[in-house]
């Protein structure tokens, strides 16, 4: 079962969530470990290759997953009104940060006019390069967007726990793999 139901999630929508779930803490640590690098460091070029090749790729996962979430049914929300709303919101507020903080982290990157190099297998070009203070600006907003995208998702796989096991709902088994 590739695609959702009303009632469960499909493997795609799964692998997708896992795959970015993977991918925002695994960028923010990078992120974080990046600055404590001196100059001289072997990984002070290094890291950020890898930062921006696979921020990049989690951009056009996150735009394939926002394709994908609105061509196919939504699973119905368990839970109050109340936790419902939330969840709808939390979701929206989770996809927002994802595209301030990898917009702003391109911003950062190209602010030189350079483009950013995909694994060395392709080049993003710069096509914004003439906002005042850009890197700093989007330096700003990329580390309070990425800080904040961490806190949510640790909220949103609290609530997800909380779900499962004090609620008694099937919310994680869903996305752990398509139910009946």
């Amino acid at each position: 079962m590739l695609r959702n139901t009303t009632n469960t999630y499909g493997w795609t929508a799964i692998i997708i969530h896992w795959l970015s779930a993977l991918a925002v803490i695994g960028l923010f640590a990078l992120g974080y470990w990046m600055l404590t690098l001196s100059y001289y460091d072997p990984w002070y070029r290094l890291g950020p290759w890898w930062h921006k090749s696979i921020g990049l790729t989690l951009l056009a996962l996150t735009l394939l997953r926002s394709i994908w979430t609105l061509m196919n049914p939504k699973p119905k929300l368990h839970g109050s009104r109340y936790e419902r709303s939330a969840a709808k919101l939390g979701h929206l507020i989770l996809y927002g940060l994802l595209f301030v903080t990898m917009i702003s982290g391109y911003l950062i990157s190209t602010a030189d006019g350079r483009g950013i190099s995909v694994f060395d297998w392709f080049e993003v070009p710069a096509l914004i390069t003439s906002i005042p203070q850009q890197e700093e600006v989007a330096g700003d907003v990329h580390w309070y967007a990425a800080l904040s995208l961490v806190i949510l998702a640790g909220i949103h796989a609290l609530a997800a726990l909380r779900h499962h096991f004090w609620d008694k709902h099937d919310t994680l088994k869903r996305m752990l793999r398509p139910q009946k």
